[in-house]
């Protein structure tokens, strides 16, 4: 059964975050290179494929309240829904993710330009239909099952809230981070090289 995802506007992230002392850590759960492309200022990058692996020793290294964010919300409540399996307080959902935050007017941190991930999944799903359309038409009707197959598998993502195409993509070379040789992508949250296991020995 999923859990409720606890969700915090814009508006009330900012207030906390310019708050003296702020008691709130932002992780950002998206791929690398989308974090460098922009990103809420202070904020640490955990890639959603990484939360499980690395949550209690993130969680417990930040000691903050912490508030998951992603493009538009969906990547961060099933990061909050990992953390809530493993039995640790998840925090908030920022709603509608840093694409909200931006149009709220908050400060972001900007890098190199690339697609949100999923711009980048809508261009290579919609790009593969019409592919099998067209194939279908003009070379061979097996083709359309191309066309089916995508489909099939947007439902899937759907009834799942998972989509794997966004794993895929997500390590093609155009995603990868400019990380200055830090290949860990944790190096930048305080001492979250050393794991700690759920009972802190």
């Amino acid at each position: 059964m999923s859990t409720p995802i606890n969700v915090m506007d814009a508006a009330t992230l900012e207030n906390l975050l310019a708050a003296e002392d702020s008691a709130v850590a932002v992780l950002d759960v998206r791929t690398p290179a989308e974090f460098e492309s922009v990103h809420i200022p202070g904020s640490y990058n955990l890639p959603l494929d990484l939360v499980t692996e690395h949550a209690y020793d993130v969680t417990r290294k930040l000691a903050k309240q912490i508030v998951l964010v992603c493009q538009s919300g969906t990547r961060a409540g099933q990061a909050q829904q990992k953390l809530s399996e493993l039995q640790i307080e998840s925090g908030s959902v920022l709603d509608g993710g840093i694409s909200a935050w931006e149009k709220s007017g908050g400060e972001v941190v900007r890098g190199t330009q690339r697609w949100a991930m999923d711009r980048q999944v809508r261009m290579t799903a919609g790009s593969l239909v019409l592919l099998g359309f067209i194939g279908s038409k003009l070379a061979s009707p097996k083709l359309g099952y191309l066309s089916a197959g995508i489909g099939a598998g947007l439902v899937y993502s759907a009834a799942s809230n998972s989509c794997a195409m966004a794993s895929v993509l997500s390590k093609m070379p155009w995603n990868k981070a400019s990380t200055n040789g830090k290949a860990n992508p944790l190096a930048q949250i305080p001492n979250a090289g050393q794991q700690l296991n759920p009972h802190g020995k």
